[in-house]
């Protein structure tokens, strides 16, 4: 527990990571209990479900005076989906990182504010069994390695979301409940996914119900008729949607919407956490999951062979290192210039059909083409030399023993 007389007086101000919901107005609360401090309430808006009344009324009832609510959603598709999307990273083959990616934005902004209102510390929500305290807090101590860092979780006396509640009925702190009268599942969201954790969930052999999903229809109850959009892309980034330019947040925003109400985006994953243990998370990514074949489908027409490979070679490590929090490391760094090495070639437009919960490319289309009809055409040709395909195969075949 933190000891209130070795506080400096003049360091007395935590930032706090505040979302405004439960577990963060609970440590809004201990915080203000347990340090002597002012408590700055911070939120990042990167399009997750905000009531910013709300958040500001939760706030100003603990008696926060300071609160900043930055709208970062654009920032957010941009400077980091975009880059992530455009590695094709998906953590043990199907997750698509939705709530790894947001963390290294969320840290960088909360270190800048602790900066500039010359905080001692900065403080997140993260329990101390999942991945987020580290995504947060390699965040902190790549651009405020000199900042405190406040992780309740690890310190406090509360150990369950049961002592939470408690704690919360104790202070008078709201609970919000879910649609089935109890309290709420854990859940993250922001623009480009939603995960929901615990209760029910926690055990692998439960079937997740219905009303856990969020921002995704059952496939089964999607539309009897299929939709079609058709995306652009420019120097390896979405930039259009039915040929009609939008900023990185609408677009991924139209995506999530086309993609949802059609059944698609839906993961049921259990996973191995950075720290050591397996967890079981449903995690909805509408948008992304169309983004995903849309990209590699305008790759496959843009990028040679080569280039292709080498990106599919180093993208487990490259997702790795964004599930475990690395996103500012020198390894990711590295991996990214591979990544975005030709990204200037990938330029076209693809079209997908979508109907109940399934993605069919129909058409990709690029004038930085990577592919000829007429090498690959069964009708005759003098582009392509028959004779030299034998001593091809008898070069390979010399590997067979190499």
């Amino acid at each position: 527990m933190p000891n209130k007389k070795k506080i400096n007086k003049k360091k007395n101000k935590i930032v706090l990571a505040y979302s405004g919901g439960l577990d963060t107005s609970i440590i809004l609360k201990w915080l203000q209990e347990n340090y002597n401090s002012e408590i700055i309430a911070y939120t990042a808006n990167i399009g997750q479900e905000l009531n910013k009344k709300k958040v500001i009324k939760n706030a100003k009832k603990l008696g926060v005076k300071n609160i900043i609510i930055e709208d970062l959603k654009n920032t957010f598709v941009k400077d980091y989906v975009f880059p992530m999307l455009r590695g094709h990273a998906l953590y043990e083959g199907n997750y698509l990182l939705g709530t790894s990616i947001a963390r290294p934005l969320i840290a960088k902004r909360q270190i800048a504010i602790a900066k500039k209102f010359k905080a001692f510390a900065v403080s997140h929500g993260a329990t101390g069994k999942g991945n987020d305290q580290v995504r947060f807090e390699l965040g902190y101590h790549y651009f405020g390695p000199k900042i405190k860092i406040i992780a309740p979780w690890r310190i406090w006396k509360l150990k369950s979301r049961t002592d939470l509640i408690r704690y919360a009925k104790k202070n008078k702190i709201p609970i919000p409940k879910d649609k089935k009268g109890a309290p709420p599942f854990s859940i993250d969201d922001n623009l480009y996914h939603t995960s929901t954790e615990g209760k029910i969930l926690e055990d692998p052999k439960n079937k997740a119900p219905e009303y856990v999903f969020q921002r995704t229809i059952s496939p089964e109850k999607a539309p009897n008729k299929s939709s079609f959009v058709t995306i652009g892309f420019k120097k390896s980034d979405p930039v259009s949607i039915n040929n009609k330019r939008l900023p990185p947040a609408k677009l991924l925003q139209k995506l999530n919407m086309i993609a949802g109400k059609n059944g698609v985006g839906r993961v049921d994953l259990v996973e191995n956490r950075f720290i050591g243990i397996k967890s079981r998370g449903v995690y909805e990514t509408p948008g992304g999951t169309l983004l995903m074949i849309a990209h590699r489908a305008i790759e496959s027409i843009t990028l040679d062979k080569k280039t292709m490979h080498k990106k599919d070679e180093i993208m487990p490590k490259y997702a790795e290192l964004i599930y475990n929090g690395f996103w500012f490391s020198k390894s990711r760094f590295k991996l990214q210039k591979i990544v975005d090495l030709k990204k200037n070639k990938v330029n076209g437009i693809v079209k997908l059909k979508i109907y109940k919960g399934n993605v069919t490319i129909l058409s990709r289309k690029s004038k930085n083409k990577a592919y000829s009809i007429k090498k690959v055409s069964f009708e005759e040709n003098k582009s392509f030399k028959r004779s030299k395909v034998e001593k091809f195969i008898l070069g390979a075949s010399r590997k067979l023993r190499a």
